[in-house]
């Protein structure tokens, strides 16, 4: 009898010493950090541009719902030429992008603009903060939600990772003189703002980072 309980023992330690290292070495996998700036959890790292190594690149395929072919084709090339992607935290970094950029914008800080975007992109902007300033105006707009935040396009040209994103927000509005008197707008009324900007990434760079590299209506 105590022959047969030691047996036993043995082959219960056996199988739970197997359990384990299976279960260990996934849980060690899953758990491995993901160290992006287009993150979503910091809106101060999230682009200098954080989209939050050692994904598996199945991870964004599984979380698509609803995207076109041509797109999710896309998303899969981004996610296998780069391990570090991972599209959730990419959106999530986006929407941070997207709040960085249009306060930078209107209160006119062209350094962190010039941070967050493309040379095109940056001029865009620099060239209407200087008209702005030249008038003598100010703008004292107010981001009150992103009601949508979706994937409109994505596609890997070579090694550079191109993701559009559409944005649709209310926006509150109003633009001062110098005297500080509102000439337009107004921060009662917020009126519905449809973007879709494009962020792209060379996908063998070192760094994280996205870039806002184009701007459009959506």
């Amino acid at each position: 009898m105590i022959y047969e309980i030691v047996i036993l023992a043995m082959i219960a330690a056996f199988l739970g010493l197997r359990l384990y290292s299976v279960l260990g070495r996934r849980a060690e996998h899953e758990e491995e950090p993901i160290p992006h700036r287009f993150d979503g959890g910091d809106g101060a790292n999230a682009p200098k541009p954080a989209l939050p190594a050692g994904q598996q690149t199945q991870r964004p395929q599984r979380e698509l719902g609803g995207v076109p072919p041509a797109t999710e084709r896309g998303i899969r090339e981004i996610a296998a030429a780069d391990r570090r992607f991972d599209l959730l935290p990419f959106i999530d970094g986006a929407k941070s992008a997207y709040q960085m950029i249009l306060e930078a914008f209107w209160r006119g800080d062209k350094d962190e603009l010039a941070q967050l975007c493309d040379a095109d992109v940056y001029q865009s902007f620099a060239a209407a903060i200087d008209a702005r300033e030249a008038a003598g105006e100010t703008l004292d707009n107010r981001l009150i939600r992103i009601e949508e935040t979706a994937i409109h396009s994505a596609t890997l040209d070579g090694r550079t990772a191109r993701i559009a994103v559409r944005f649709v927000a209310d926006v509150a509005t109003v633009t001062r003189d110098k005297d500080g008197h509102v000439i337009a707008g107004s921060l009662d009324d917020a009126i519905e703002s449809r973007d879709i900007w494009t962020f792209s990434r060379d996908v063998t760079a070192a760094g994280p980072d996205w870039i806002l590299d184009e701007t459009d209506e959506g």
